[in-house]
């Protein structure tokens, strides 16, 4: 029976570190994560700005803070170029188990997204705002 050899082995070690590093990649891209349908933490949330989207194009860009805005919500900086792309009176955000919220002063849901991924928050079709917020954009 004859060996498989140096180079079979070293064709197999290549191969695995190629499939660690295109893992690596979709992770960092959000894509490959497995955070879809999950609360938003508000240390992440916070790490980067986010883009406000319809059908591709970006509106403007909206910073979810992780600093308190009132009980169980947090601050939200959003553009005064985002104009009417979201509901009047929008002053905080808060996780719920799947995505986040967008709320008003009294602590009224005025936008509720789905997380359908580590990059990517689509708004509910109940809402009428078509809008995604997309992580870092």
């Amino acid at each position: 029976m004859r060996s498989a050899g140096p180079n079979r082995a070293l064709a197999v070690l290549i191969g695995f570190a190629a499939s660690v590093a295109a893992a690596q990649a979709l992770a960092q891209n959000g894509l490959g994560d497995n955070q879809a349908g999950m609360a938003l933490r508000p240390h992440d949330a916070a790490a980067q700005p986010w883009a406000l989207e319809h059908q591709g194009r970006t509106l403007c860009h909206v910073r979810l803070e992780d600093r308190p805005a009132a009980a169980d919500t947090f601050r939200v900086a959003i553009g005064p170029e985002c104009g009417g792309n979201l509901p009047a009176g929008v002053t905080a955000w808060r996780p719920v188990n799947d995505g986040a919220v967008f709320l008003d002063a009294g602590g009224r849901v005025l936008l509720h997204f789905d997380r359908w991924s580590n990059s990517l928050l689509v708004a509910s079709r109940q809402s009428g705002f078509d809008v995604q917020l997309r992580r870092g954009a």
